[in-house]
């Protein structure tokens, strides 16, 4: 098996058993947009934020692929004197518009599915994509694009761990199922090696749920738990007695290879 196919068959095994999902009262990957707004307060530079900081001209420009509210290509202003947001969402394009307004940056949203409508969006001088991995099976075709999009420097940041794998003991609670624990960031370095990409590779902590308050993680667990509202405060007291740890980050980057 190659390290492609090892990284697609461990995101597989990440579905939902069917008997749970039919019963769920919402969809277990609904999300709240606000909770994906970046904080109105700066907050302290991560190592990947100044690893693309440094590749960046003065008023360059910035491509944030799977951006959600902006976390990652925003809070590189200055020095980029202008950000595209590219996602899937239109509800977290509009939050990455709001923040990038507020900014007085110049900026683009582009509405797709990355790799397959990359097409529809220019080179930077820096793409970023921050936390989106572990949600693309097709890894190899996703890392390529990046680079070939890039002028200077390709900057991703992921968690060393699957960042579902911190609740697994919530799944065995509430319904006596064991869930996967991988793939991880060692498994995604496989793959960009097995591609011809030799990346950077640099470990930080991360403080986990820095940006979401604990009424909207109780909500954000409770769906994807698939369990109806009326057990917020049971997750609540589970969380209680399980506090979360700083988890590790891992920033990786390599040369783009976009020429225009």
């Amino acid at each position: 098996m190659t390290a492609a196919e090892h990284w697609a068959s461990e995101l597989a095994a990440w579905a939902i058993p069917e008997h749970i999902r039919a019963q769920a009262p919402e969809s277990p990957w609904a999300f709240t947009p606000a909770v994906y707004r970046p904080p109105k307060e700066p907050t302290p530079d991560t190592l990947s934020r100044v690893r693309a900081r440094e590749a960046l001209p003065e008023g360059g420009s910035v491509l944030d692929v799977g951006c959600g509210g902006g976390a990652a290509g925003l809070a590189l202003v200055p020095p980029a004197g202008r950000v595209t947001g590219f996602d899937q969402s239109r509800e977290l394009l509009d939050v990455f518009a709001e923040g990038a307004a507020a900014l007085g940056v110049a900026y683009e949203t582009v509405h797709g599915n990355w790799p397959e409508d990359a097409g529809r969006v220019g080179p930077a001088d820096v793409v970023v994509s921050n936390h989106v991995v572990y949600n693309i099976p097709g890894l190899a075709g996703f890392a390529l694009a990046l680079g070939t999009h890039a002028r200077s420097r390709v900057v991703v940041e992921l968690s060393g761990e699957h960042p579902r794998a911190g609740v697994n003991d919530l799944w065995r609670h509430f319904w006596e199922v064991d869930r996967p624990t991988g793939p991880n960031a060692d498994d995604a370095i496989a793959v960009l090696r097995e591609i011809g990409i030799e990346p950077q590779v640099e470990r930080s902590p991360r403080p986990a749920w820095r940006t979401m308050d604990r009424a909207a993680r109780v909500a954000s667990l409770r769906r994807y738990l698939c369990l109806p509202a009326e057990r917020d405060p049971e997750i609540d007291a589970l969380l209680d007695d399980r506090p979360s740890p700083p988890v590790e980050a891992v920033t990786l980057w390599w040369p783009g290879s976009a020429s225009s």
